[in-house]
Order: structure tokens, then sequence, then C-alpha cells
């Protein structure tokens, strides 16, 4: 296979160049050149943002084109047109995100979408991601498929939602663990997603996918508390019910990453319907696995993960973890 991808150097984007390489694949990666290509890869320069910024795309043929793009749909459109003569398909990765919120328990990938434009420029993201998904569609029809994605962790992982965990709880003491301890949590380790979008695209498979993990694939308490074995601490979760957290003004989600408390946001992001994704192959590993590879991968930074520049940094103050604690 022939793979072109647009991106290919960081985290969702970095896990389908390397699945491709480890499947001796030809892999082409198109890039602005900020970070470092995958030795083994052909590169090819430029910038989808600027005038003329596709003219390395301008030659070649690709049986698959993977494109990750989160910004303006005008930027998906003007690629997938450029390419639609010259790939057989077309994986852009969407996100759940793309179906008005709140959601309901089980929404499967027919539910309503939010309003998007193939040419709209720099709109929310819900938008965008839409915007995304015509573009591929207008340009590839049935060959576009498209890869909804839920919260993404694993190794690379460049927003910092379990990297922050990992770290907060290497620290160790007493660590503010969110409750209710049982509360079901769906994401998608990056390694998976591109394995099931690999595995998909060569198959021809087109239209929208849930890719997150299975319904109660995991939950928060069996989260930290593998966050605990993975990195050998001593910590000692505090679990705290939901009430005193928000009382304290402290938001979900971005104080406390991944945590969602009970309630309509928790059964958007956390009940995903992915029967469709798991009949075509979907498969996802244990969630010890992902916390140790990401650990690991972590360790090898020095504990300094990456950080993309269009995302706020997450995580608890640690005077606001001692105040709740009462300490």
């Amino acid at each position: 296979m022939r793979l072109l991808i647009l991106g290919g150097t960081e985290f969702v984007g970095r896990a389908l160049t390397d699945e491709a390489l480890a499947r001796g694949w030809e892999v082409t990666v198109f890039h602005r050149g900020r970070h470092p290509a995958p030795p083994g890869v052909t590169v090819l320069r430029g910038d989808r943002t600027a005038e003329g910024g596709l003219a390395a795309l301008d030659r070649g043929e690709w049986d698959l084109v993977a494109d990750t793009w989160s910004g303006a749909p005008s930027a998906v459109r003007d690629t997938a047109r450029l390419l639609a003569g010259r790939a057989a398909g077309y994986a852009y990765v969407s996100s759940r995100s793309v179906h008005p919120h709140p959601c309901p328990a089980g929404l499967a990938e027919d539910g309503p979408l939010v309003d998007g434009s193939p040419d709209a420029g720099d709109v929310p993201y819900p938008e965008a991601k839409r915007g995304g998904e015509l573009a591929a569609c207008d340009a590839f029809g049935e060959r576009a498929l498209l890869v909804r994605a839920g919260l993404i962790l694993g190794p690379g992982e460049n927003i910092g939602r379990l990297p922050w965990w990992l770290l907060r709880v290497a620290r160790g003491g007493r660590v503010l663990a969110p409750g209710p301890y049982a509360s079901p949590i769906q994401y998608i380790d990056a390694r998976d997603l591109a394995v099931w979008t690999l595995d998909a695209a060569a198959r021809g498979l087109g239209g929208p996918y849930n890719l997150v993990s299975p319904p109660g694939h995991t939950t928060m308490g069996e989260l930290l508390e593998t966050c605990v074995r993975v990195t050998g601490s001593a910590a000692e979760l505090c679990w705290t019910d939901p009430e005193p957290i928000l009382a304290a003004g402290v938001a979900p989600w971005t104080d406390l990453p991944i945590w969602l408390p009970p309630g309509e946001v928790h059964t958007t992001l956390f009940t995903a319907d992915v029967t469709k994704a798991l009949a075509a192959g979907l498969r996802c590993r244990p969630v010890r696995e992902t916390l140790a590879d990401t650990w690991t991968w972590l360790e090898s930074l020095g504990g300094v993960p990456p950080q993309r520049s269009d995302r706020p940094v997450v995580g608890l103050a640690p005077e606001t973890e001692a105040k709740l604690l009462g300490g």
C-alpha cells in the first residue's frame, strides 16, 4: 500500500505513520517541517494554509490518504480535491463532536449532526470537523472513511490529559481522585485508532464510524489505580464526590483531565454506540497497556510531554487540590 499522511509527525498522525511503516507500506508524509519526520518515510513539505502551499502534492499517486486536520474545513476541501483523481481512498480523522450536544446515551453514527461547510474558514471545533467530513465526501464520495474518534490517549499525546494524571500520581502523596469511582470512561488508544483505520481503509470501507472503546472498557477508578501501579508510586487516591469539587470551581475535563461528573456531558462523551466499528474489526488494548506504554514514553522524555500550542494546558492547581483535601 502507498500511503500519504497529511501531517504524520505528532500523536495520531505519528501513530498512523508508525503502524503503516510496521506493515511495510510505502509512506509519504506531507507536513510543514515543524517536527522531525519519522525515519523511513518520503517527506514532502508544504503548508495547507498558505498560498501555493500544496504545490508538493501536484504529482504522485497513492492508495490511501490519511488526514488528521482539525482547522479550517477549506484546507481539507482543497487537499481532497487536488488528490481525488490520484488516490483510491481518503481517511479523515474526525470527531464525535460533530453531533450536537447533549447527545443521548448510545448514540450511533446516524444521529443528528451540527451544521458545517467544506468552504468554511476558522470555525469552532465541531463545525470544523463536520466541514472537514463534508469536504472529504465531496471529493471522494463513498471512498471517504470518516473516523469519528472520541477521547484519544496513548504514547505521544500532546494534549496533556493522561500525562498529567501519570505525572501527578508519580509525585505521590494524597491525590484528589474525582468520583464516582465506578464512573465509566470511553477512549481510544491512538495506536488502536491507527490499526483500525488502516485496516478499514485497506478493505475499502467508507462512511462514518464511531471509534472509541466499548462502553465500560474502563472506569475512573481503574484508570487512576492503574496510574499508581504503572508508575510504582506510593500515592494515596482520595476519592471525592463530584459536588464539593464542582462547588470549588474546578472545571471537569480541563482542571481534572478526562474526568466528567455524571450528567449530560458524561453521557455525551462516554456512552457512544460502537457496534459498527466493532463489527468492522475494532479491537481495544487493555487500559494497563495504554497507561504503561504512555508512562514509559513520558520517562523517555524526562517527564516533560509535548504540548500543542493551540490547546490550553490542563491540570489542577496544587493549592486547589490541597484545599479540597483539607490540607
